[in-house]
């Protein structure tokens, strides 16, 4: 097995160049996807991959237009399986997910190769109420999609993949480009027998004034989020015989009674 640390980024501001010392901190191959930003982020971090021995482990690929967090993590990955490397460790680039749970994600991936490695968020006072109760959502639908494979949260982006099956599983959709890349990741990932491993992961929410970016739009994402649940029902409905046949062998967990009796971890 070789890991890295790879971390999409869009006018992440100073925050990418904290998030990416912490990565590296815990972990010797950090790799970042420059998503077309404009912010003077990737030139900033290009110059720190560039000088000399102290970058050693830090590679910066620059896209030249802002195409979306998939499509960054594809072409990341790409990247890495062409280096040799056969399991990645995603993260955000805004300070949200814990750097220091790094050593212990790619572990529990260690332990089990052919899993992936999910995060179970675990939110802070500040976490808005509305996408705390928005991902329950999300994640009964995944459940449902995947005959309730164990899936703890379709949409905590700090995660290990192994990078094979996502690749092979991208390749074969035009779809996961954006932000519906995670929670389709996760169920399409489940599909090909990909195993889910959930791991706790706090989160935070920074505020503007602790250098916190987002670039969720609640209208706009929500209605991506709902398009991508449509059609990965429907794909379920086309393997239900085969989630059927899982869920005998034992392999799935009980459903929550509804996407409101879904519980936050």
């Amino acid at each position: 097995m070789r890991q890295l640390v790879l971390i999409p980024s869009f006018n992440s501001g100073p925050k990418l160049g904290e998030t990416v010392r912490a990565a590296r901190e815990r972990w010797p191959e950090v790799w970042v996807v420059v998503d077309g930003s404009t912010d003077g982020s990737g030139e900033a971090l290009l110059a720190e991959a560039t000088g000399g021995p102290a970058a050693t482990g830090l590679r910066v690929l620059v896209l030249p237009e802002n195409r979306g967090k998939g499509a960054a993590v594809l072409h990341g990955l790409r990247e890495a399986a062409a280096a040799g490397f056969t399991h990645a460790l995603t993260m955000d680039a805004d300070g949200q997910h814990p750097a220091e749970r790094i050593p212990a994600f790619m572990a529990a991936s260690r332990a089990d190769p052919g899993a992936m490695v999910l995060g179970l968020p675990v939110f802070g006072p500040e976490a808005p109420a509305l996408r705390v109760r928005g991902r329950r959502v999300s994640n009964w639908w995944a459940g449902l999609e995947t005959g309730w494979a164990g899936i703890g949260d379709s949409l905590c982006g700090f995660r290990v993949y192994p990078i094979a099956p996502l690749l092979a599983a991208m390749g074969g959709t035009r779809w996961m480009r954006r932000f519906d890349f995670d929670p389709e990741a996760a169920v399409r990932l489940s599909w090909r027998g990909v195993r889910a491993v959930n791991l706790p992961a706090p989160v935070r929410y920074l505020s503007a004034a602790e250098g916190g970016v987002s670039h969720f739009r609640y209208l706009r994402d929500n209605a991506l989020l709902t398009w991508m649940h449509t059609r990965l029902a429907l794909g379920a409905l086309l393997r239900l015989p085969v989630l059927l046949r899982r869920r005998r062998l034992g392999r799935r967990v009980p459903p929550p009674a509804s996407p409101a009796a879904a519980t936050r971890p």
